[in-house]
């Protein structure tokens, strides 16, 4: 007697304690804070390293847009040079081709001499392509359709994070349900491993019977162990999503899966064009389009206004020659004292005859390119497309079955009951209700899948449409 006290004392301590995890399993404890929905997303769209990343992106493409309107500005050079040296000169022809040489400039002497001064340049230039066909406003185009190219990229990877964290949170929440099911599920085991046991040893039973019993509690035990596992795996999924560091289990709102959305029929109030998949495929063909007109330019000759003033000194005479070599001075403010000044206003035109052959070439390259883009736009279209049908399937299931589970819970709850009210009187044998038992279980997980599933499937149709609105005004 004293033996069967205490085996039923510690299994009544441990019924306590499964209800203390079906407490903490249900409400995260009294202390968490509910984590909504709309936070996680938040949560994820504001810390997640590809959207920083792709934020990023976008400033640059800004940047050069900038730039590229700048380019068209002329350029302006201000340069000063001082220098010491001799200037020593010969007859004879010299071409500039690859090698660095100086420009020194005196008399032809009939020997070398080594007499030196200092001598000074300061120049300014102004050069301005004013007219090039095109060029410049198609270049500010391309670097337009880059920064559009990268914003709407960012904005389909918002679209596709705010779909994966509301998907993740989701399966969170039913692998929370289900873990909550496989508690009931254990508590229900160890509900009847005392009677059999009580009526095993009172002789009413075999005992086989408890052996069977037994293990019912071992697997009741197992399935909690995985669905706690899958709860916690969900978890790190979701952590991992939202960029927060990572916890067995988060407080989740469960309200809102007590019932069904509202907008499971409606339309999405965007055509699937303004998917922001579909916007960033297209713009991918916009900005191919624009290089390939931007590279078309550059057969086109180039028309430049140019103007130079300088001025130059120099420690050398007017009149040092050979019969006058004394006529300089080493004296370095002398050498780089203003002396001699030029201006110079130009016009210029620069065209290179044999790019367009080549020029004609790129531009077939880049069309290509944009014919490659518009295949891929083309696929993604009728995947999406497919998508977008396949989602109005997956609603009218997943609300059939939301239907179906409340009658398959019912049934299965009254046919265990009897079955082990049956058992009690010795009525029906421990395969009845071990049997019953695990109707009951799969319809209670049926139950929690069906519920959620509903919900998935107007997450899918959002997806698919291209309007999280569907999905998110819900909350």
């Amino acid at each position: 007697m004293k033996n069967n006290s205490a085996s039923i004392m510690s299994k009544q301590l441990l019924f306590g304690l499964s209800w203390v995890l079906v407490f903490s399993l249900s409400s995260g404890g009294a202390r968490a804070q509910v984590l909504t929905l709309k936070q996680a997303v938040q949560n994820a769209l504001t810390n997640y390293g590809t959207i920083r990343a792709k934020a990023n992106y976008v400033k640059a493409s800004q940047a050069n847009v900038k730039e590229t309107k700048r380019e068209y500005l002329p350029d302006v050079n201000f340069a000063v040079q001082h220098d010491y040296g001799t200037v020593n000169s010969v007859f004879g022809p010299l071409g500039a081709n690859k090698v660095p040489g100086t420009a020194s400039s005196g008399p032809v002497l009939p020997s070398q001499n080594w007499n030196a001064a200092f001598g000074a340049l300061y120049l300014t230039n102004v050069n301005w392509d004013f007219f090039q066909f095109g060029r410049a406003k198609e270049r500010t185009k391309v670097a337009q359709t880059i920064l559009n190219r990268d914003q709407t990229d960012l904005d389909q990877e918002k679209f596709q994070q705010s779909i994966r964290v509301s998907a993740a949170y989701l399966n969170l929440l039913a692998a929370q349900k289900l873990a909550i099911s496989q508690q009931r599920n254990l508590e229900r085991a160890l509900t009847f491993q005392t009677v059999v046991t009580a009526r095993a040893k009172s002789g009413l039973n075999p005992g086989v019977d408890s052996s069977l019993a037994n293990a019912e509690v071992s697997n009741a035990r197992i399935a909690l162990t995985n669905a706690i596992d899958f709860q916690q795996t969900q978890a790190n999924q979701l952590a991992q999503l939202m960029q927060v560091p990572a916890q067995p289990d988060f407080s989740l709102d469960s309200l809102f899966v007590s019932k069904i959305p509202s907008s499971l029929s409606a339309a999405s109030a965007q055509p699937l064009t303004n998917h922001p998949l579909l916007k960033f495929f297209q713009e991918r063909i916009d900005v191919s389009n624009e290089q390939a007109k931007f590279i078309k330019t550059a057969s086109y000759p180039v028309f430049s206004l140019f103007g130079t003033f300088q001025d130059r000194g120099t420690g050398f005479g007017n009149n040092y020659s050979a019969q006058n070599l004394s006529a300089y001075t080493s004296s370095y403010l002398k050498g780089v004292s203003f002396g001699s000044a030029n201006y110079l206003i130009g016009l210029g035109v620069t065209w290179n005859l044999t790019s367009t052959a080549r020029v004609r070439q790129q531009v077939a390259t880049q069309q290509f390119i944009s014919e490659g883009l518009k295949e891929e736009y083309g696929l993604i279209n009728q995947q999406l497309q497919a998508q977008l049908v396949l989602s109005e399937t997956r609603i009218k299931n997943a609300l059939d079955n939301y239907r179906e589970a409340p009658i398959q819970v019912k049934a299965a709850s009254d046919a265990y009951t009897q079955k082990e009210t049956l058992y009690r009187n010795g009525l029906a044998t421990i395969v009845d209700v071990t049997t019953a038992l695990f109707t009951l279980n799969r319809a209670e997980t049926d139950r929690d899948i069906a519920f959620n599933n509903v919900w998935q499937a107007l997450l899918f149709k959002a997806a698919s449409s291209g309007d999280f609105g569907l999905f998110f005004n819900e909350f």
